[in-house]
């Protein structure tokens, strides 16, 4: 059975009614566990605090007593680790195995991806060129070394959320203008501000839970090759609707 009609079978209906056409699309991916295999910031958190002060603070964000901000601010005062050896960590980390093929569908039909992430500019774009990508734009915080600390900044703070530290959604607003289908993937918390103003929802663990608590459309995937295979059910009968 062709993978949209599964889903379909068990999803609420879209609220995209007329059929799809790639080219009038812009796709928005998260990073962490989205992109890749793992939650690489949570991976670096985890291994370079010098105490367990960070699972406590985890815990209040989870549990939504804090807001995404104030959490990093307190566990990267914890962590330690130069420039060089936080390098060579991230050179472990691992995309997707689909992710590739997802990127040259999405090139091929004239689609420039962007991502959005709560991790760190330089993290993902560090991660990215390591696996040979180098031309997807990325928004994400901000952070400097001194010696062996890091000090994060968030440029996409938005004052009126108090739950992001980068509230993803101001990314979307052009794309609502310009009449663009807005197609996002992702998988957490952060991902709850931009999930709620996007046309199209790809979903998995906290953020698929959040939709269907929220009774939101959503379609839910497993890895990228869910996602690619959605489009190229697209592409091929080029009237499919989601």
């Amino acid at each position: 059975m062709p993978f949209i009609n599964r889903l379909n079978q068990v999803e609420p209906k879209s609220q995209v009614k007329s059929p799809i056409v790639l080219s009038n699309c812009r796709v928005f991916f998260d990073f962490d566990n989205t992109m890749t295999t793992s939650d690489v910031l949570f991976d670096v958190i985890e291994r370079f605090s010098i105490n367990n002060h960070w699972m406590a603070l985890e815990k209040a964000w989870l549990e939504g007593q804090i807001g995404t901000k104030e959490c990093l601010e307190g566990q990267l005062r914890n962590v330690r680790i130069s420039k060089n050896a936080l390098y060579r960590f991230l050179m472990k980390a691992d995309l997707d195995p689909h992710f590739h093929q997802l990127m040259a569908l999405l090139v091929q039909e004239g689609i420039k991806p962007v991502v959005l992430s709560d991790n760190f500019t330089c993290i993902v774009e560090w991660i990215l060129e390591h696996h040979g990508i180098k031309d997807l734009k990325v928004y994400g915080n901000a952070l400097r070394f001194y010696r062996d600390h890091i000090i994060p900044s968030f440029p996409y703070d938005n004052p009126f959320c108090l739950s992001c530290a980068h509230c993803k959604k101001i990314h979307l607003t052009k794309d609502k203008t310009e009449n663009k289908l807005i197609v996002y993937v992702g998988d957490g918390r952060s991902d709850y501000c931009p999930a709620r103003v996007s046309d199209i929802v790809f979903a998995k663990d906290n953020l698929l839970r959040f939709m269907t608590k929220e009774e939101l459309p959503c379609i839910p995937y497993k890895d990228l090759s869910d996602v690619h295979h959605y489009f190229q059910e697209v592409l091929t009968s080029g009237r499919k609707k989601y």
